[in-house]
């Protein structure tokens, strides 16, 4: 086995739309690297390469364009800096659920036999557990967020209508479950394959959404509705599609939780959309971060006992 290292990029580093830009850019990079023993980590926030030395010399310049990024060498370090990512600790949104989740989902990419596996894994369970023990929880994950969006465009006690989420991934399934469609009359899920989705759904017996296709998306104005984008997994003809129905929409709010911003000026200039790079979503990751941030040294330093790093 050869020597172990990493490279990583992150939102810390430079502009988090060029992170997201990038990581989008890189994501289908990610079974080709696998099957050469070679982990990729591409999130809204983050690119990161681990392997042996000996793969990753080509990788440096294939995957970050120039851009400036850290390393990080050997088993223990790679360990530690995984541990920390799974715990939430270098996320956008401090302790966020989701990021322990993306890593496993990335891990898969790659076989057991190569020596980056074992040590990823052993990584994303610390951070798991770390993340429980120190309660490392944002209090503002994104289903959150879009509860207090909600509120805010209904303060006056109007009922809302219906809540459109485009998208099936794990955001938008998470959003689902987590309750936030209550108030209004219905909820839709707006995909591709609504087929496959009734199936995944299935096991959630108490959860009542409608399924709908993209084309069969704004028939009528809906000025008490609210659209939260989910996914970024958009074509350009579903994008040029979902942003010609948004328009005879017409929503209250479009809400877009793409770490790529999907709409044209145009829609954002003739609809109210809130980004995640927008004031008002910034605003509930700071209030977040201000929390947490003062457990960040709890949670460090429970990571590397755990690892027995001094």
């Amino acid at each position: 086995m050869g020597d172990l290292l990493g490279f990583y990029i992150d939102h810390k580093m430079t502009a988090p739309l060029a992170i997201a830009q990038l990581s989008a850019e890189v994501k289908p990079l990610a079974n080709g690297l696998g099957r050469d023993g070679i982990l990729l980590l591409a999130t809204c926030a983050r690119v990161e390469v681990y392997g042996e030395e000996t793969k990753l010399r080509a990788i440096d310049s294939t995957i970050f364009s120039g851009l400036s990024y850290l390393r990080v060498e050997g088993e223990a370090a790679i360990a530690r800096r995984i541990a920390e990512l799974a715990s939430g600790a270098h996320s956008q949104i401090l302790g966020e659920s989701y990021i322990s989740q993306q890593l496993a989902k990335a891990l898969e990419c790659v076989s057991p036999t190569f020596p980056i596996f074992e040590i990823a894994q052993s990584g994303i369970n610390i951070g798991r557990i770390v993340r429980e023990r120190q309660r490392f929880t944002a209090s503002l994950n994104y289903d959150q967020i879009v509860r207090d969006i909600i509120a805010d465009r209904f303060a006056s006690g109007e009922p809302p209508d219906r809540l459109y989420i485009i998208g099936a991934g794990m955001l938008g399934r998470g959003l689902i479950t987590s309750g936030v469609g209550e108030r209004f009359r219905s909820t839709v899920i707006v995909t591709r394959n609504p087929k496959s989705l009734r199936k995944r759904l299935r096991p959630l017996k108490n959860i009542e959404v409608t399924l709908m296709r993209p084309a069969d998306m704004g028939g009528a104005r809906e000025p008490r509705s609210i659209v939260v984008i989910a996914t970024a997994d958009l074509t350009d003809e579903y994008q040029t599609n979902l942003q010609e129905a948004l328009l005879r929409l017409e929503p209250r709010t479009v809400v877009d939780l793409s770490s790529v911003p999907i709409l044209s000026k145009t829609v954002v200039g003739e609809l109210n959309c809130v980004s995640m790079y927008d004031k008002e979503f910034l605003g509930f990751i700071e209030q977040n971060n201000r929390q947490l941030g003062l457990k960040l040294p709890l949670v460090f330093s429970d990571i590397k006992a755990t690892l027995g790093i001094t």
